[in-house]
């Protein structure tokens, strides 16, 4: 069996917490796209965990954890995120494993995406300034650098010189601090000890997991909203989100996943710039962000707040052919009055699609929305669909019959056990 999790919103839509339950019965489960700026909590008790590169899903006992080529490594951020896992007593070297084919986040690429950002100004995209766009620039200009030059020591450190000198150069027209490339390459051969035992071909190993009939979970990172393609660009993530990333970002064919789950949250949310349609600006947003603990995973930023954007989700429904929807967050939204979602958008008095948009109309246009009565009653930890509320069952089974996809699971509390299985 093959899963799939993929975020149908701007990111942080819940997906640590899903991956968590469905990786109990995975063999591997496989980021195999993005980089660091991505952030997948789980919670285990009174354990938290925050994940930003290692798949979420290998704190589960007997779950390999598997990065694979797509994905973007701050080595110094892996390196940290295993002694976590060290701590906790679990035998990293038998539950990770690496491809070599990665590309590295280099210091370089966080001092150009902090320049970048600053010489933006006002103009500014928000950026968690982790260097992942220059190191996707620099991917597709073949500049970049993978784990396999760093296996080679002497090539990698030909390849760093080179391109540390020239980025050095760039660094000071902005008038920012340049990469002491000795002592950078004093770090890297360090990490390089560190990593190499994890290092291996995980094309080969996921070709025979699947082989093997084994279960394979592949854990999306950000969400559609952010697809370098279908976003509204500029303000995206480096990489590609959707269903197709699996095939480029790991050699797993899309026509052999079986299930592929989209996580709706039940509210939008967003940190950086850009459009977005439902953003609220009022004491309700003040009460979603504090219910909801919406501060960014990786940035700690405030994230912004909206009515659950369904004519965004269909796209996202469409686009990457969501088999079932995971919903996420239900128990924030007890205590409001009243709960809108949008259900079209209008621009300049016309109906207009999500996929007819750029971040231009996304910033213009009107959303148009359903209005639903709230629920008083807390229902966190509630595990059965017919102990929610009547107003909330009507809630979600709104959203169930627009999308036109089922809803397998609802969340109602960001720990393992508060969660109804439909």
């Amino acid at each position: 069996m093959i899963n799939l999790v993929i975020g149908s919103q701007w990111g942080d839509e819940g997906k640590g917490k899903i991956v968590d339950i469905l990786s109990k019965k995975a063999d591997y489960v496989v980021r195999f796209h993005g980089g660091n700026n991505a952030g997948h909590t789980v919670i285990i008790g009174d354990k938290k965990f925050a994940f930003h590169l290692i798949p979420s899903g290998i704190i589960n006992k007997n779950t390999i954890g598997v990065i694979a080529n797509g994905v973007i490594l701050d080595l110094e951020v892996l390196l940290e995120e295993v002694e976590i896992l060290k701590k906790e007593g679990i035998d990293v070297r038998k539950k990770l494993v690496i491809s070599p084919r990665c590309h590295l986040i280099l210091p370089y690429h966080k001092q150009l995406d902090e320049a970048y950002e600053n010489a933006r100004g006002k103009d500014k995209l928000g950026t968690t300034k982790r260097g992942i766009g220059p190191t996707y620039s620099d991917k597709v200009s073949y500049n970049g650098i993978r784990l396999y030059e760093l296996m080679n020591w002497d090539i990698f450190k030909e390849k760093f010189v080179f391109q540390a000198k020239i980025k050095n150069k760039i660094l000071k027209l902005f008038n920012t601090e340049t990469i002491n490339i000795k002592n950078a390459l004093t770090e890297y051969r360090k990490y390089r000890n560190q990593l190499l035992p994890y290092i291996k071909d995980t094309y080969e190993i996921l070709k025979n997991a699947q082989k093997n009939k084994k279960n394979i979970l592949f854990e999306g990172a950000h969400g559609v909203m952010l697809d370098i393609d279908w976003s509204p660009y500029p303000y995206t993530t480096g990489s590609n989100v959707i269903t197709g990333a699996v095939n480029t970002g790991s050699g797993i064919l899309v026509k052999n996943i079986d299930e592929i789950w989209g996580i709706v949250k039940t509210y939008v949310s967003r940190v950086g710039a850009g459009p977005l349609p439902t953003e609220l600006n009022d004491k309700q947003a003040k009460y979603i962000r504090e219910k909801g603990i919406e501060y960014g995973t990786t940035t700690g930023r405030p994230r912004r707040i909206g009515w659950l954007d369904l004519e965004a989700v269909k796209f996202a429904c469409e686009i990457n052919g969501f088999t079932q929807i995971a919903l996420t967050k239900i128990d924030v939204l007890s205590g409001l009055k009243e709960i809108k979602v949008c259900t079209e958008y209008k621009y300049k008095g016309k109906k207009i699609s999500y996929s007819q948009c750029g971040y231009i109309e996304l910033s213009k246009l009107t959303p148009v929305y359903k209005s639903f009565k709230g629920w008083n009653k807390d229902i966190k930890g509630v595990k059965k669909i017919s102990d929610l509320p009547l107003n909330c069952r009507k809630y979600v089974s709104f959203i169930e019959k627009f999308l036109g996809v089922s809803i397998k699971i609802v969340s109602t509390g960001p720990e393992r056990e508060e969660t109804i299985i439909i």
